[in-house]
């Protein structure tokens, strides 16, 4: 893969994961804007999930190295978390890292394309430098919004369908 496929948005103003659609149909994403210019990419739930339990160990692991710096905010505004439209992805990420830069002090999140391709480094990737708050707020919003999914059944801890749940602990029975 060429180097010029590769997108640094270095750094970022804003940077924050949403959802679209219904509950159980739901289409995650992370969205990072760049002086004017919004990229998207498409994400799994799951990935927001681990990418914001990632962000909170690296943290942490910053701090006991470097213990002087300021503590990362959580803070956010919902209504500046929610995605731009329109929402075009680049690609579907199928890896994500962190690193660390000590001497800007930047965060810098790796998306890596998922795709069909035996050897990953041909894939696309897009490299997103924020700072430690905007990280973690991102994915302290990241949790919030995938909570808002379909509600658990507390029997079988699956999730429940609007129309009706077949349970295996209700042997099948919709509740």
């Amino acid at each position: 893969m060429a180097p010029e496929d590769n997108l640094d948005f270095d750094p970022i103003s804003h940077i924050t994961v949403d959802a679209i659609g219904k509950p159980g149909q739901r289409v995650f994403y992370i969205q990072a804007i760049c002086k004017e210019q919004a990229i998207s990419l498409l994400v799994e739930k799951i990935q927001i999930q681990t990418l914001a339990v990632g962000v909170e160990q690296f943290l942490g692991e910053i701090t006991e190295r470097f213990p002087a710096l300021a503590a990362a905010s959580v803070e956010y505004d919902e209504e500046k978390m929610k995605i731009y439209p329109p929402v075009d992805p680049l690609f579907r990420v199928g890896e994500l890292g962190l690193s660390y830069d000590v001497e800007r002090d930047l965060l810098i999140l790796v998306a890596r394309e998922a795709g069909p391709s035996e050897n990953p480094e041909e894939n696309r990737i897009a490299r997103f430098w924020c700072t430690r708050s905007q990280l973690r707020a991102m994915c302290h919003w990241g949790v919030e919004i995938t909570k808002r999914g379909r509600p658990i059944c507390p029997q079988c801890g699956e999730p429940m369908e609007p129309e009706g749940h077949f349970c295996p602990k209700k042997n099948g029975h919709k509740h």
